[in-house]
């Protein structure tokens, strides 16, 4: 059969992987293989339609046979690449194009392919590969490899030259680079631009790149050279990323009053209202920060001239722009923090005058408050003014700023302000202005917001300020009725829905948390920054166990942004490169860092397990693979990337914020409980798994994740396992004997549970028995190796497995009483009880049924799932 013929055969396979019916492509390619069994290109596009069926395994072995040919078809390598970015082989891809490279080192197209799978697997050493650079008296020689530089060399395309040079910044900032290595990879960098046959100022991304290898290098004077130059100034002028390294540079050298002249020309001259101007003025006239270091005379002078220049810029501003105002609040800030400004008065006023003019504006509440840190006395001339505003209202600029002032006074109220009869006194009225105030948004369609929503949020937030003060669950409930109606009338409300979530899980209530977070519609890479919202300590209201799966699938579902960022990211990045769009390659870059060492990445993986354990049996597969993966994430540098600020929080500042408020059981899930699970966990599974280094490789699919320079240090993962951070443990317990204390884990569970279960609300009830499940799990976990009578007998085992029958025998009993008492619980919880609220009976009794049935379900699942594992485990 000729090429041309076969290529008319094969194009259908493609039609159909272009489509997704993967499906009619393997059959295709099996049809094919038949007749042509040895031709790579339909070997590799099955192995894609196979990847793409979640079929790995038999991906793998195509591959693989691919593989070992060392293919250079154009077709063959794009299919393989697909391949092995879905199975996370990115060695592989790189290993494969630089072959292809060897024997084709003519080819252009297959040394960018080959560049862009080192830029893919995060190899910036590979990326910019030479021969031998010699160096100062101080070193000898560097070899780096480059394939950008051989690139440039044999094919004179000058961007490769600055590929080259980004891929050594990239390698300078890795975190596997030792630290004495980063100003020689800067001044190699240094010297590939200064090669350049061509100036950087041609183009306003190689003059960002030439002038960052400068400022790093600290090299001011050559980089003044280029930012005074008249293509320098336009450069920067026109272009933020360049302006924003120039701004750094001027700031490095102490230029700070050069800076603030410049600024104060561009406000002035060109009525640039970048708030970035501004802060060059204000730097100028007086730091952020103590000590004052010019005289105090001087510091007067500056202070007064910018006083000046902001007045008269917010006189020919007026309404609209904010940024003068805000400097003048700001410099009288800074005044205050020097001692410069002996009158808070004027203070006082500046705020009041702003009010005036923006009270009306959403923001207004948001910009006044890094400014209101008064002393008692003028906080109450600012509470006094804020008091006379109208109440009354006919239009969404008076309700704005009636809500501004109500924000405002809540938020600079003290200690002694914050009482239960006090906080009363202020939901019944955010609550009357909130129904007074919904007349105003009686027309609007369902899309929009209601102007009125605020009022329900300053009352959701006193609500829970009341349950803080008393302990009182009612509080909660109050809030969850008026936010469920709040709903009703504007269902887009994304920070009511917030608020809902965190008071269903200290209802314990999860089912409604659940249903108000998908309703959200998290999208992208929320996925990451608000997952927690949910899937923090989820396994406490788990009803795995019970083979309902809809948490753990939710948990599954919220790693997806992390499996498209590992794909997805790297093609940005080469769209960068192709682009020369170099300011952008970086922020890329740690994008993708940041999301693949996520926190929240790694908590959900750990609920997610902690959840498995109780679905599906337990396993020495299960316990393997795991703990391969739990070793993979022992070892990484964490970036806490959760949102916590997005709650709509208008607590005082005297009292903690919304966010520590409705934490679940006051805790927060940061790094170090993490680490605390994590140890538990690999520990608990080496004890139960012969698995060695061999086997683990031969179970390992993709690459290994790459270690930093921290963990670099020689020693083993059990030494790094019993490593103590002084303050994991503020009280840490007397030492005891390991079995002593053991054995006494469930009795004092037992105990435990009868404390907290007078509790309102069976949050924490449901801690303590999902807590002794684990417990009990890892036991079985840890003596699985113990089951067979013929491994006890040859290795003598039986004293120990006496012991851990009556370890078993033990905690089944307590574990018997837990699934009683919620069982029970579930029963009898939730009981109806009078609401006093403006809101109509029948809705407030249709939401305390809901928040009954969703306690019921959890208490009632968890309670029968621990019975189920009683039961497969005696």
């Amino acid at each position: 059969m000729s090429a041309a013929a076969l290529d008319r055969q094969i194009k259908p396979i493609y039609d159909a992987l272009d489509t997704g019916s993967n499906k009619s492509a393997i059959v295709a390619c099996n049809k094919l293989l038949k007749k042509h069994p040895k031709n790579e290109l339909i070997k590799s596009l099955k192995a894609l339609a196979l990847i793409r069926s979640q079929k790995v395994e038999e991906s793998l072995v195509l591959c693989d046979e691919v593989l070992e040919l060392k293919p250079t078809d154009d077709g063959v390598l794009t299919a393989l690449m697909h391949v092995l970015r879905g199975l996370g082989r990115h060695n592989d891809m790189v290993t494969m194009f630089e072959e292809a490279f060897k024997k084709q080192p003519t080819n252009e197209d297959l040394g960018a392919q080959t560049f862009f799978a080192n830029v893919r697997a995060n190899h910036w050493k590979s990326a910019h590969q030479v021969g031998s650079i010699s160096r100062s008296r101080i070193f000898l020689s560097y070899i780096i490899s480059q394939v950008a530089t051989r690139m440039y060399k044999q094919f004179q395309e000058e961007r490769y030259l600055y590929w080259s040079v980004i891929s050594a910044m990239q390698q300078a900032k890795d975190a596997s680079t030792l630290p004495t290595m980063r100003p020689i990879l800067y001044k190699l960098a240094h010297r590939l631009i200064a090669s350049s046959p061509t100036p950087s100022y041609v183009n306003a991304e190689r003059f960002h790149l030439h002038l960052s290898i400068l400022r790093e290098l600290e090299l001011y004077e050559e980089a003044d050279k280029l930012i005074e130059s008249d293509v320098g100034k336009s450069i920067c002028a026109t272009n933020l990323a360049c302006d924003e390294v120039r701004r750094e540079i001027m700031i490095r050298q102490g230029r700070v009053q050069q800076e603030a002249e410049r600024a104060e020309q561009l406000i002035t001259e060109k009525k640039d209202r970048n708030w970035l101007e501004f802060l060059a003025v204000l730097d100028g006239a007086l730091p952020n920060t103590t000590p004052l270091k010019v005289a105090e005379a001087e510091a007067r002078d500056k202070v007064t001239h910018a006083q000046e220049l902001f007045i008269k810029i917010a006189e020919e501003d007026g309404l609209k722009d904010r940024s003068a105002q805000l400097a003048l609040l700001e410099l009288e800030k800074r005044a205050l923090l020097h001692g410069l400004s002996q009158d808070s008065t004027k203070m006082v006023s500046l705020l009041n005058r702003y009010f005036e003019k923006f009270g009306d504006k959403a923001c207004c509440f948001e910009d006044l408050k890094p400014f209101v840190t008064l002393e008692k006395e003028y906080l109450a001339q600012i509470t006094s003014f804020l008091e006379a505003v109208p109440t009354a209202f006919t239009t969404v600029s008076e309700l704005r700023r009636l809500i501004n002032s109500f924000k405002l006074i809540r938020y600079t109220h003290t200690e002694s302000d914050i009482t239960v009869e006090k906080e009363l006194a202020r939901v019944n009225a955010y609550t009357r202005y909130y129904f007074e105030s919904l007349t105003l948004g009686a027309g609007l369609p369902s899309t929009e917001l209601q102007p009125a929503d605020d009022f329900a949020l300053l009352a959701a937030n006193a609500f829970v300020a009341l349950w803080k003060l008393s302990g009182n669950d009612n509080h909660l409930m109050d809030a969850t009725y008026l936010l469920e109606f709040a709903l009703t009338k504007s269902k887009q409300s994304f920070l009511t829905r917030l608020i809902l979530i965190r008071l269903y899980r200290l209802l314990g209530a999860p089912a409604l948390a659940l249903e108000h977070y998908r309703a959200m519609r998290i999208k992208q890479v929320q996925n990451d920054t608000l997952s927690h919202l949910i899937l923090s300590r989820a396994s406490t209201f788990s009803l795995a166990s019970t083979g309902d799966i809809t948490l753990s699938t939710e948990c599954l579902e919220s790693t997806q942004i992390y499996l498209s960022n590992s794909q997805e990211t790297g093609d940005f990045v080469v769209r960068a490169f192709t682009s020369e769009k170099y300011s952008q390659i970086p922020e890329f870059i740690i994008f993708e860092e940041r999301l693949d060492n996520s926190l929240q990445r790694d908590t959900v993986k750990l609920e997610h397990l902690r959840m498995r354990v109780a679905h599906e049996p337990i396993t020495s597969d299960l316990i393997d693979m795991e703990l391969i993966e739990l070793k993979f994430i022992f070892d990484r540098t964490h970036f806490d990337n959760r949102d916590f600020e997005i709650l709509p929080n208008y607590q005082p500042k005297a009292s903690q914020g919304l966010n520590e408020q409705t934490l679940l059981f006051g805790k927060p899930e940061g790094s170090k409980w993490l680490s605390c699970f994590l140890k538990v966990y690999i520990r608990a599974f080496q004890q139960a798994s012969d698995l060695d280094d061999t086997v683990e490789e031969k179970l390992l699919i993709g690459d290994r994740p790459k270690k930093t320079v921290e963990y670099e240090k020689g020693l083993t993962l059990r030494d790094r396992l019993l490593q103590r951070d002084p303050e994991d443990l503020k009280s840490p317990p007397a030492v005891t004997d390991a079995p002593e204390v053991v054995v006494e884990y469930f009795d004092g569970v037992k105990l435990r549970v009868q404390e907290v279960q007078k509790n309102s609300s069976p949050s924490e009830l449901l801690h303590v028995a999902t807590l002794a499940q684990e417990a009990f799990l890892l036991l079985v976990a840890e003596t699985l190796r113990f089951k067979s009578p013929s491994v006890v007998k040859i290795n003598k085992l039986s004293a120990l497995v006496v012991t851990f029958k009556g370890l078993r025998t033990t905690a089944l009993s307590v574990l018997q009483d837990i699934s009683a008492e919620l069982i029970q619980r579930g029963k009898t919880d939730g009981a109806s009880e009078a609401r006093n609220a403006l809101i109509d009976h029948d809705f407030i009794f249709t939401n305390a049924k809901k928040v009954s049935d969703a306690r019921r379900k959890v208490l009632d699942g968890i309670g029968n799932g621990i019975t189920r594992i009683r039961t497969a485990y005696v």
